[in-house]
């Protein structure tokens, strides 16, 4: 995981280091960003197929439903599990990996979302894992927690956290997940059913149209669980963004090194330095009071200038007086 987060004094001057070097508490790696995004990616290409193995299964209960319970409505029956039950497979390592990160990427969020505003926050950051782990409770937990981390990573503070995106993430996840439920519901009954009359047309056919109506419903589910990876994606994608910037702003909003204008012009609506009140960042400052006792260094006049080959010291020479009485010096 690299070194510890602690290992730079928060604010700091993001900008004189390297790029997703930890601050302070905040950790701006970007590699577990980069993971996890790749994953969704790879978890929507895979509910791809889960899509198109379900359009198998559903053409396989059209032939039954046309042609009755042949040898080859059963044959395409059979393909048509093996190929659903395989992405099955494969979808299910591709949500682990996925869930590993995604708790990984959280928990960090979590952190760093602490270190930006201490103690407003509903859950520890325990919670940022066994949120989604916890039964009943993983219906809004998980949702909470995001909302606080939100408002303190906003850089303009909690009021300004944005929440169209997060929340219609959320209400597609729970919805695809509702649906998901009720189609593998449906699904089992039918087919328990199914078997029990053992493929007989005539006294199954009344329960091959309830299984086409589960596949129907599964399918929807799938559709919006694509949907609700994509939204994933760019929670994962602005999450990060609004940190990266509450982490530039420092804390309480002091800018960082980098913005502090030069000359002594003061900034639109940048505070004073701390300590100084009423001096705009970058103003030159005063020069310091004389202690008590002491007085001031009167300025001295600058020394005549000396002409080439005069002792140091002497009085500077004046030009030789010259002759009245010829052009050359007075004299011989």
């Amino acid at each position: 995981m690299g070194a510890p987060a602690a290992a730079y004094p928060y604010p700091g001057a993001p900008g004189m280091m390297p790029a997703g070097v930890p601050v302070g508490g905040v950790d701006l790696r970007r590699g577990v960003r980069i993971a996890l995004t790749v994953l969704l990616s790879l978890a929507m290409a895979v509910l791809v197929l889960l899509i198109a193995a379900r359009g198998e299964q559903r053409g396989a209960i059209d032939e039954i439903l046309r042609d009755g319970v042949t040898s080859s409505a059963r044959d395409r029956v059979a393909d048509a599990d093996g190929f659903y039950a395989a992405m099955v497979g494969l979808y299910s390592l591709v949500l682990i990996a996925t869930a590993v990160l995604w708790v990984i990427w959280f928990r960090r969020m979590r952190l760093n979302a602490e270190a930006f505003a201490p103690g407003t926050h509903r859950f520890g950051s325990g919670w940022a894992v066994g949120s989604w782990f916890t039964p009943v409770v993983n219906l809004w937990f998980p949702k909470q927690m995001v909302n606080d981390i939100y408002r303190a990573s906003a850089p303009a503070g909690p009021q300004s956290a944005p929440k169209g995106l997060v929340n219609a993430w959320w209400v597609l996840w729970l919805t695809a997940g509702g649906f998901s439920i009720v189609g593998t519901v449906m699904f089992s009954v039918a087919e328990r059913r199914l078997k029990t009359h053992r493929y007989v047309f005539s006294s199954a056919r009344d329960d091959v149209e309830p299984l086409k109506t589960a596949l129907s419903v599964s399918t929807l589910a799938l559709v919006l669980y694509i949907v609700a990876a994509l939204l994933a994606l760019l929670v994962v994608r602005q999450l990060s963004k609004l940190q990266e910037q509450r982490a530039l702003a420092g804390p309480l909003g002091v800018p960082p090194m980098g913005a502090m204008p030069m000359g002594g012009v003061p900034a639109p609506g940048m505070p004073g330095m701390p300590g100084m009140p009423g001096m705009p960042y970058g103003a030159p400052a005063a020069p310091p009071a004389p202690a008590a006792g002491w007085a001031p260094v009167q300025p001295q006049p600058p020394m005549p200038q000396q002409p080439p080959g005069t002792p140091y010291g002497q009085p500077p020479q004046g030009p030789p007086p010259q002759n009245p009485f010829g052009n050359g010096p007075q004299g011989y």
